[in-house]
Order: C-alpha cells, then sequence, then structure tokens
C-alpha cells in the first residue's frame, strides 16, 4: 500500500476493535486500550491497516460508550489519555493507522451541555438540543419512533417540554441547525485528530439533522425488515423528517475540511431507508465522507443475488465516491451464525472472506470474524444490550456478537480477563481460541492471512472496476479490471454443496495460486467445492 498515495485508503483494510471485549489488562472484566496495545502485533500480523476503535470517552454506558459524557476524555475503565497515546505511537510505529468513533448526533443525559440546556428555555445552550412543546393534549409534537422502541420524545419536567432522542431516552439528540453544535463538534474532532488520530469512523451519521418543522413520518411504502427487526414498529415508518436531512451535506463538507487539513479520512455509517443512495450521496465528488458504509451486508440474506444487487446499485448511483463492504460489525449477529446457521461450515468464513476482499470497496472485518467465531447464546438474566432487553425474546440485542475475545484456550475466560468478564465467553469460542488456531496451518485464522497477503499482489481487486456475470445460485461470479492489468476473474460457491457452470469468461484463462482455496477451471467450465472459490486471469 502506498501510503503518499492520496487515495491509499481505497487499497487499505479495516479491522474493527470493539475495546470492552478485546482483552482487558487490569482484570476488572472489561477490555482497555492497553489492551488494544497489547495485541497490535495480533492485528498487523493480520496484514490489515487501519484499526477501528469503537468508543472509548467517558460515558455512563448506558449504551456502552455510544452515549458520551466528555468528547476529549478517555473514560477510566477503558484507561487514560496517556493510554491512548501510547496505543497511537505503538500502532504508527507497527505501520497501522487509527480510526476512532464520533458519536455526533446525540450525547449522554450526563453531558454538561445538555445539563444545562434542560435548565431553562433562555440558558446559552437553551438551543443546543432539540426541543419541543406538547401537542395541546400532552402528545409528543409528532409521531418519529426511536431506533430502540418507543415514541423518540422524551418528557422534561425542567423545562415542561419533550426533547427528541432517536436511540435511548439518555441519548437527547443535538440541534445541529445551531451553528454552535457544529462547531463544537468540529473543536472535539480536532482535539483527537491533533492526538495523531487518522482517521474517523462516524456513528449514525445521518441522524444529525431533523426537519424543523417537526412534520411527522409518512408510513413506510414498504416495511423494512433487513435492518429493523420486524418487532420493532420504527420500520413501518418511511424516514423522511427525522434523519437524511439536505442539510447534513453541507457538515459533513465542514467535516472534510478539517479531515483534509490533517490527511485524515472519514467512514460514515448509514441506516436508512435507501442506504445505498445515501451512501452515494455522502461519498460523492470528493469533498464529503471519504468512504461509508450501510447494513445492506449485515442482514440475514445469503446469496450471490443480493451480493451483487447490493455492489451494482451502488456503483450505477455512486458517482465517483467509495463503498466500505462489511460482513460483521459489533450491532449485527456474527456472520457465521446469520449466513451459517445453527451449525456452520469453518469453510464459509474463508469463502466470505475471500468474497469481501474481492469486492470494489474497502473491506472492514469485525474481531473474532478471522477466528469464525459463532453467535455466543447470552441468557436473558446476563444481557447487558438495552435494546435487546427491550425486544427480548424474539430480538435478543447485540450482547451475543459482542462477548468477549477468545485467546488462549487453556486459560480462564479464555485469556480475555483474570476478573468477572462483563459478558460471558462462549465455551464454544474456546476451541475456536487465536491459541490454537496459531498453530494450525488450516485455521481461519491462517487462512485469512494467507488471503488478505494475496490480494497485496493482486491490484486489479484494490483499485479495478467490477462487472458481474450471471450465475446458478449460490455462485457469484465477477471480474476486476485495471488497466494495464490483465482481467482477474473470482468465482465464488457460497453453498454447501459442489457446484460447477459454464463460463466463457474462464476459457483459457490461467488460474491464480496463492490464496489457499480449492477451485478449479477446465475448458471454460468452472468447479467448486462447497464453500469454495476460483481466481484467475482473462485470456487477452
Amino acid at each position: 500500500m502506498n501510503l503518499t498515495d492520496s487515495l491509499w485508503w481505497r487499497e487499505a483494510i479495516i479491522y474493527q476493535v470493539y475495546p470492552r471485549s478485546f482483552l482487558d489488562t487490569s482484570g476488572d472484566g472489561v477490555g482497555d486500550l492497553s489492551g488494544i496495545t497489547t495485541k497490535l502485533d495480533y492485528i498487523v500480523g493480520l496484514g490489515v491497516d487501519i484499526v477501528w476503535i469503537s468508543p472509548f470517552f467517558k460515558s455512563p454506558m448506558k449504551d456502552f460508550g455510544y452515549d458520551v459524557s466528555d468528547y476529549c476524555d478517555v473514560d477510566p475503565l477503558f484507561g487514560t489519555l496517556a493510554d491512548f497515546d501510547q496505543l497511537i505511537a505503538k500502532a504508527h510505529g507497527l505501520g497501522l493507522k487509527i480510526m476512532i468513533d464520533q458519536v455526533l448526533s446525540h450525547t449522554a443525559e450526563e453531558h454538561p451541555w445538555f445539563a444545562e440546556s434542560r435548565k431553562s428555555g433562555d440558558n446559552p445552550k437553551a438551543d443546543w438540543y432539540v426541543w419541543a412543546d406538547p401537542r395541546p393534549d400532552g402528545n409528543p409534537p409528532n409521531n418519529w419512533l426511536s431506533v430502540f422502541g418507543g415514541s423518540s420524545w422524551q418528557w422534561d419536567s425542567r423545562r415542561k417540554q419533550y426533547f427528541l432522542h432517536n436511540f435511548l431516552a439518555s441519548q437527547p439528540d443535538m440541534n445541529f441547525h445551531n451553528p454552535e453544535v457544529q462547531q463544537a463538534h468540529l473543536d472535539n474532532l480536532r482535539f483527537w485528530l491533533a492526538r495523531g488520530v487518522d482517521g474517523v469512523r462516524m456513528d449514525a451519521c445521518n441522524f444529525h439533522f431533523h426537519d424543523l418543522e417537526l412534520r411527522s413520518n409518512p408510513p413506510a411504502l414498504t416495511r423494512d425488515t433487513a435492518t429493523v427487526t420486524d418487532v420493532n414498529p420504527y420500520g413501518m415508518q418511511a424516514h423522511v423528517y427525522d434523519k437524511t436531512r439536505p442539510e447534513n451535506i453541507d457538515y459533513l463538507k465542514k467535516i472534510r475540511t478539517l479531515l483534509d487539513e490533517f490527511g485524515a479520512i472519514a467512514i460514515g455509517e448509514v441506516g436508512a431507508d435507501d442506504a445505498l443512495a445515501v451512501m452515494a450521496d455522502y461519498t460523492a465528488d470528493g469533498d464529503k465522507l471519504h468512504l461509508a458504509y450501510s447494513f445492506n451486508l449485515l442482514t440475514p440474506e445469503f446469496s450471490a443475488r443480493h451480493i451483487r444487487t447490493q455492489v451494482e446499485q451502488f456503483e450505477a448511483r455512486v458517482k465517483g465516491g467509495w463503498a466500505s463492504w462489511s460482513v460483521g460489525n459489533h450491532d449485527s449477529v456474527r456472520v457465521m451464525t446469520r449466513w451459517g446457521g445453527a451449525e456452520p461450515s469453518p469453510a464459509l468464513a474463508k469463502v466470505v472472506l475471500a468474497m469481501q476482499l474481492s469486492l470494489k470497496g474497502t473491506p472492514c472485518l469485525y474481531q473474532g470474524d478471522e477466528l469464525a467465531l459463532t453467535e455466543a447464546d447470552v441468557p436473558y438474566e446476563l444481557l447487558q444490550d438495552p435494546y435487546g432487553i427491550t425486544f427480548w425474546p424474539e430480538f435478543k440485542g447485540r450482547d451475543g456478537c459482542r462477548t468477549p475475545m477468545p485467546w488462549t484456550a487453556d486459560a480462564p475466560n479464555a485469556g480475555f480477563t483474570t476478573g468477572k468478564a462483563w459478558l460471558p465467553v462462549d465455551p464454544a469460542h474456546i476451541a475456536q481460541a487465536a491459541s490454537r488456531q496459531e498453530v494450525d496451518p488450516d485455521s481461519t485464522l491462517n487462512a485469512a492471512r494467507r488471503l488478505i497477503a494475496w490480494r497485496r499482489g493482486q491490484p486489479q481487486l484494490t483499485r479495478g472496476d467490477i462487472v458481474f456475470f450471471d450465475a446458478p445460485e449460490p455462485v457469484l461470479a465477477l471480474r476486476r479490471d485495471l488497466a494495464g492489468h490483465a482481467g482477474l476473474l473470482a468465482v465464488f460457491n457460497l453453498g454447501p454443496n459442489a457446484a460447477s457452470f459454464s463460463w466463457p469468461e474462464a476459457r483459457g484463462a490461467t488460474t491464480l495460486p496463492g490464496h489457499g482455496l480449492n477451485g478449479d477451471v477446465a475448458a471454460g467450465v468452472v468447479t467448486l467445492p462447497p464453500f469454495g472459490a476460483w481466481f484467475g486471469t482473462a485470456q487477452g
């Protein structure tokens, strides 16, 4: 990867660390910044380039750090600013970039800004949050719903008004129509950029602005059950007034100007009714976000058709922007369970990663997916996630993908902590601990390392254009083209049964070795074992 290239991030691979569950060095049962620093050698050994760290800022932890009470300090649970500086220094010494979460749309109820805002309607920060009078009958001003359940309006007895919260009631939304709010967040960003941060992941980046007229959302023409569980009424609305407002475009441009000053990058999380269109809007023209991702590949739907559709639709709308394709993160059921079912084959992890590394865009990997971890079954009495507690039992929340990383199979808590882990280590994960996979050349961990290293030698996969070809389900066939290089062909069998199909593009192709997957081609017929793949260079 050429770090002097202004588009270096297009060749990069992101690895997400959820710090609460990565490694605990203090013995309190919660992962910390020193734990990340300790394991940076493991991360760099994967071959990734950017480490995205989920929130570690001061917080009451009602939403586990996504409710910030001080944007410019580390919560003692995770360590100190000095610990963060040490993490940055070691990462940079290893050639890794550090990306941190930024949760701008809302704060914690305990944030001093909100404490002042709720005192009265005429104090200096009275308009820093979204306040509204009740309707004559006392009801909220409109029908907006919270992602986490119920109305997105919470009554406050101090101001005798409602305040907006798109998530928990303890996460009041900020009023980005106020220029002071915009500047305050730019100042917070500058604080971290000046400390050496290389990039930011913008949480809920299309939630910053709301409709000033507070118009009610219309019903959804088609209910969103792909990205919103069907037990949550949030998916029954078309969210045209409570988020993804046009004013956000100009604010993202301000953020980009600041990032460019430091040579830093931004990736945006987009949860929207038409997420692909928003991703395209937010990454177009090189003056807003560098790249964006949605939940479109974080859904239960797993088919070649679905994956092809998401990429093709983004490419059709992109106007020069760039996507990040993710199949796992801290908000989604682990991909091995979501796409593989109750007893997934380890081969699934390998072919999914190979597929993800072959799409046009910057791959984002989630901690533990390189170990092929499955979704943990956390019993109700041990649940921590308020989202899951609200919608239990049909929706169990996000704890199952957030359980601790298993480092050492024969150590208590799989080497995650010497104390009581904040979430239990899944017993099924112990057999997949990194210590065991390190010594197994056929493990998913070592397969991931091989694939990532091999990809670096294929510039078509990092910079090339992409086109898909018709193939029988569950086969995904594509070609990546880059000027000056032969076309790179890739075929993936996303199913548990062997598959073969005739592909004229593959006639005369040269098979590419070194990736560790075992598909074959002869006379234009591609033959793939269960969860297999084949790569080759096209003739001519």
